[in-house]
């Protein structure tokens, strides 16, 4: 009989091939369960009002988070996916704020006082788009609606090219205390072809720069897949991002999806490496990364062994939300900006995707959500399951009958039929009581994580997954 090796949770991965190669290669990120393109637009301002209801009246009792979406980029990177406009016309982020501040006060009456906020995010597009003043003005609505905190988790994402030392110690005196910082790749040929020409001195410069200013963690996001890359070119890259020593840092592949995304039509398709090149860069990447000290987080993510992240994978506390991966307890999510999404007990909620939209609804006086959905019991059973096996590598059976009065066996059994599969390939570990992924699986996790997912079981999607590896 073979036998299959069980690890601990901040255990290396092992890294397999042609398993990798053999399983699904795209599927959903799981930042959400149900994910995104499951949401409705039957579910709009009146449903999110009567959530936050209930909330209000002490029945949904979690804390706090903030996102809020800065949509303007005043370049193009080709790759990129996001929800964003580009400009170099600053007075375009005055008009955003002046709406931004309206759902704000508009949202306010309905979330009983100023909440704590466990959680912020600024996300983009390119939030350090807006000028110092422009960021204060942002700030003043924050602390008029919320209570920030001491002890709380608030992140921005940063572009190096776009800003000063003065400016990164104007986000530390504001409050933010975490960073990601924007590279992908140092190698001249393949920054050109993605139009994101950056030096390492002015992504130097940040990093030094937060630290002076107290940040707590800087994260950097690195992409393989991206033209012209190859496993030689990759090197110097990964040698240079751990010069900087980064507390964390994030591995993304590049989906090259140019009938979807506009921009990437200006990427030669020939460039693209292929899928065994990609494997190369990964494989390098994850070796390089380990030997380093870094501890594998979870998919694409990597920390060092004494960062929070780290810490809460060891003592089984790593949470998963649509930023990543978090130290904190599960949280409500209230989300303001255009195409933002939040999530207030077992409910999302998603704002309009055009500016335009987004604008009219705030004119009209209503909360500008365009869609979102409502989960059901079976939805939190499976959603809890999947954060489980993204964020501590192993299921216990009992803990979701004690808690949803279901024989676990039975009520799964064509998802056991699945993982017995999975298991004979040696991705998990299976009891009559339990699940354990196994170093083989532990890069797999999105294709365990989706034997679980009812929708993908059931219901047929339009929807275009990034590659699981």
């Amino acid at each position: 009989m073979k036998t299959i090796h069980i690890a601990k949770a901040d255990a290396a991965p092992e890294f397999d091939r042609e398993l990798i190669a053999a399983l699904p290669s795209s599927g959903p990120r799981y930042t959400s369960y149900p994910t995104a393109d499951r949401f409705h637009s039957g579910f709009g301002e009146a449903e999110y009002i009567a959530t936050l209801a209930q909330r209000g009246a002490g029945a949904l009792n979690k804390p706090l988070s903030l996102y809020i979406h800065i949509p303007f980029c005043d370049t193009i990177c080709y790759y990129c996916g996001c929800n964003k406009i580009i400009t170099k016309d600053k007075t375009r982020a005055d008009e955003y704020l002046d709406y931004l501040e309206r759902e704000a006060e508009l949202l306010a009456p309905h979330l009983n006082g100023k909440n704590p906020l466990a959680q912020l995010h600024f996300g983009g597009g390119t939030p350090t788009f807006l000028s110092d003043g422009q960021l204060d003005r942002v700030f003043a609505m924050i602390r008029r609606h919320f209570t920030l905190l001491g002890e709380g988790e608030y992140s921005i994402e940063i572009d190096p090219r776009k800003v000063s030392r003065d400016t990164v110690h104007h986000l530390g005196r504001l409050g933010f205390n975490r960073m990601s910082v924007g590279i992908q790749d140092f190698d001249p040929k393949v920054q050109a072809a993605v139009n994101r020409i950056q030096s390492v001195e002015e992504t130097r410069n940040v990093i030094e720069a937060a630290r002076e200013a107290g940040f707590k963690s800087v994260s950097v996001d690195l992409i393989y897949g991206l033209p012209h890359q190859t496993l030689d070119s990759i090197k110097p890259t990964i040698d240079t991002v751990l010069s900087l020593d980064p507390d964390r840092l994030a591995l993304y592949h590049y989906a090259h999806l140019p009938h979807i995304f506009k921009p990437q039509r200006r990427i030669d398709t020939a460039a693209v490496p292929s899928s065994e090149e990609k494997l190369d860069i990964l494989q390098y990447a994850v070796r390089r990364l380990s030997e380093a000290g870094y501890v594998f987080i979870g998919m694409d993510h990597f920390a060092k062994p004494n960062d929070e992240l780290a810490i809460a994978l060891r003592e089984g506390l790593l949470q998963r939300n649509f930023q990543g991966y978090s130290t904190y307890a599960d949280c409500d999510l209230v989300a303001l900006g255009v195409s933002a999404i939040g999530k207030i007990g077992g409910t999302y909620e998603q704002n309009e995707r055009n500016i335009t939209d987004y604008y009219a609804a705030l004119d009209a006086g209503r909360l500008p959500v365009m869609r979102g959905y409502r989960l059901n019991r079976d939805d939190i059973l499976r959603r809890n399951i999947i954060q489980d096996l993204m964020c501590r590598f192993a299921l216990d059976y009992r803990d979701y009958e004690a808690a949803f009065g279901i024989p676990f066996a039975r009520y799964f059994a064509a998802e056991l039929a699945d993982l017995r599969q999975m298991e004979q390939l040696g991705l998990v570990a299976l009891t009559p009581r339990s699940l354990a992924v196994t170093p083989k699986g532990r890069f797999l996790i999105r294709n365990i994580a989706m034997v679980f997912d009812y929708h993908l079981r059931h219901r047929e999607t339009k929807a275009q997954y990034s590659q699981t590896v």
